[in-house]
């Protein structure tokens, strides 16, 4: 695209079609938000798509856009793409503030509800014997006890209920019909926005121009297998949107070409399958498995997200047969090509 709005400020990506940045605290520093214009009868208004984190300098920048390029028109509904922090973050705090719907998948919805209510908790032993299987150091475990329930500390509270997103629904925003194309493996009913007439999609984190979307395993579901809900659903969406759409992701910049990026986001973890499928000819804990699959420098600050990746990628490959795992004697998972 060339042209990226300052964080707070907004570009118009196309008629009615506005993009709006906002920070994030992390090493990955910005999320992109998408404001629709949305006209009711006589009224001007706005849809918003994503909405940053629930904290203090989000809802201020959020306020400037009120009464700034909004012009003091109310947002009529809010929808989150998924549930995680920066994408569901103030949708609480807009829906109330605005007195409107929030709009999710169900599944987004009620899984972000339920990560919410673990704030204050203690992390569960279920949790602790996940990572020590992964082979967590007791430094590494008390890392995780500290940080568990960090996810409501970024989400204001949700709404008591919401609007349901299907897949292949309709929603008519504006003067424009946008379709509901979901995808899943990132997060569990991924909802991405598809518009023919603007040749839009707006995708999330499902499809991301320069970097790949976490696929991860957590203790919750230990053998569950998001990378082949992952690649299965980009292959689907890609047979659902045409070559040049312009794609509107959650980081980066806005491009073209999406059928080449899914075709690479795919191929990328086939390679890493089959790096991992030969790492693993010596028996390998999750931890030891990290270079088959990382060029970046694992630290505590990305071990968690690189331990739940990492198993994603081990749990593909048990499930076609390729590899298979051992416990030893205190319950450290090995895993061995068969």
């Amino acid at each position: 695209m060339g042209k990226i709005p300052e964080i707070g400020a907004t570009i118009e990506i196309a008629n009615g079609v506005h993009w709006l940045r906002m920070p994030l605290p992390f090493s990955l520093n910005h999320i992109n938000l998408w404001l629709l214009e949305d006209c009711t009868g006589n009224s001007d208004g706005w849809t918003i798509v994503d909405t940053g984190l629930g904290d203090d300098k989000s809802k201020a920048i959020w306020k400037n856009v009120f009464s700034g390029f909004m012009g003091g028109a109310a947002i009529q509904r809010v929808i989150a793409t998924h549930m995680h922090p920066d994408h569901v973050g103030c949708a609480g705090w807009l829906a109330d503030y605005f007195d409107v719907d929030l709009w999710m998948t169900r599944e987004e919805y009620t899984i972000c509800r339920l990560l919410v209510g673990d704030t204050g908790k203690h992390a569960p032993d279920a949790a602790i014997e996940f990572y020590q299987a992964a082979g967590f150091a007791h430094d590494a475990l008390d890392s995780y006890r500290k940080i568990f329930g960090f996810f409501g500390k970024y989400v204001t509270p949700l709404p008591e209920s919401y609007r349901r997103l299907s897949d292949g629904q309709q929603l008519r925003i504006g003067n424009h019909e946008w379709e509901v194309v979901i995808g899943s493996g990132h997060s569990p009913e991924h909802a991405c926005f598809y518009n023919e007439e603007l040749n839009l999609f707006i995708s999330g984190d499902q499809v991301l121009p320069t970097i790949s979307s976490n696929v991860s395993v957590y203790p919750t579901e230990p053998a569950a297998n998001p990378l082949q809900d992952w690649l299965g659903s980009l292959a689907a969406i890609k047979g659902r949107i045409p070559a040049d759409v312009l794609v509107l992701p959650a980081h980066g910049e806005p491009f073209r070409g999406a059928h080449e990026r899914i075709g690479e986001l795919i191929a990328g973890h086939m390679t890493q399958l089959d790096a991992l499928f030969e790492f693993c000819a010596t028996p390998r804990r999750t931890i030891d498995v990290f270079p088959a699959l990382y060029r970046r420098k694992i630290t505590s600050d990305n071990l968690m997200f690189a331990t739940g990746e990492a198993i994603a990628h081990l749990n593909f490959l048990m499930a076609e047969g390729r590899i298979e795992a051992e416990p030893d004697a205190k319950d450290v998972i090995w895993y061995c090509q068969k």
